[in-house]
């Protein structure tokens, strides 16, 4: 019989494994992107070198090559480099990031003093409607228990194509002898690529105590009517009876808002 310590375990060692995955899909979307920059590179000079060559006349001279590949399939940064948003918060406020659901609303507390790049994040994504029509692609039902969203993509791998520091890693307290924390039920975290300062638009939401490396932001906690609504994504499990997977009760985020207290 499996002790409960080995399953938290194993479920930790798990979830690292799927993050380091994400690292390797990661840098392989970035090769692609840079063979296909280079062969947008060699168009470009082939274009520019003709009309030196006066082979244009006014008409053609209006034709414009493809433009680069947008980087925004993978949330690193490519080489191409896109930054962070330019900070726009208070940073001494205290936020709100609203998440309507098509199974509940979730409203998550959010102190920009804490982590204030992780809030500016929020909300330029927020109001740019990047979070909504996606779907929470991630439920864990075994060791840790968390509901992860903010995918566009719903593979685990998609983001916003730039990242942004850890913060707060320390808000949670000291890692144990067993090089954990507990992310208490209620807390929001965001998700990496098990590198440092890998976050881009993906974050859990926690419905039960949980025990994690301190290697993930924390950044808010859900309100009382929130957390029910993950719970009882939860207890309906995960599709196909898995621990790790879909959500069964799929979770569809209608409307994202970022709105200061």
């Amino acid at each position: 019989m499996v002790s409960s310590d080995q399953r938290r375990k194993n479920a930790r060692e798990k979830f690292e494994r799927q993050q380091e995955r994400r690292v390797k899909a990661q840098r392989e979307a970035r090769k692609r992107a840079a063979v296909i920059g280079s062969a947008v590179a060699v168009v470009v000079a082939a274009v520019v070198a003709t009309v030196a060559a006066g082979v244009f006349d006014k008409k053609d001279a209006t034709a414009q090559p493809a433009a680069s590949p947008s980087p925004s399939a993978t949330p690193s940064a490519t080489p191409s480099g896109k930054p962070e948003p330019k900070m726009a918060i208070d940073q001494k406020a205290k936020y709100t990031f609203a998440i309507k659901t098509d199974q509940g609303e979730i409203k998550i507390a959010m102190d920009a003093a804490k982590t204030p790049h992780t809030v500016n994040s929020f909300k330029s994504l927020a109001d740019q409607g990047y979070f909504d029509k996606t779907k929470c692609h991630r439920l864990t039902t075994a060791g840790i228990f968390v509901l992860q969203c903010g995918d566009p993509q719903g593979t685990g791998s998609g983001g916003p194509g730039y990242t942004i520091p850890d913060e707060n890693l320390d808000g949670l307290g000291k890692a144990g002898a067993d090089g954990t924390v507990t992310y208490p039920a209620g807390a929001v975290a965001m998700a990496n690529t098990s590198a440092p300062h890998t976050g881009g638009s993906q974050f859990f939401l926690v419905y039960k105590d949980s025990k994690l490396p301190p290697s993930y932001t924390p950044f808010g906690t859900m309100d009382a009517a929130g957390l029910k609504t993950v719970e009882n994504v939860a207890k309906a499990g995960v599709a196909g009876g898995a621990t790790d997977g879909a959500p069964k009760t799929a979770v569809t985020v209608q409307k994202a808002t970022v709105t200061k207290d």
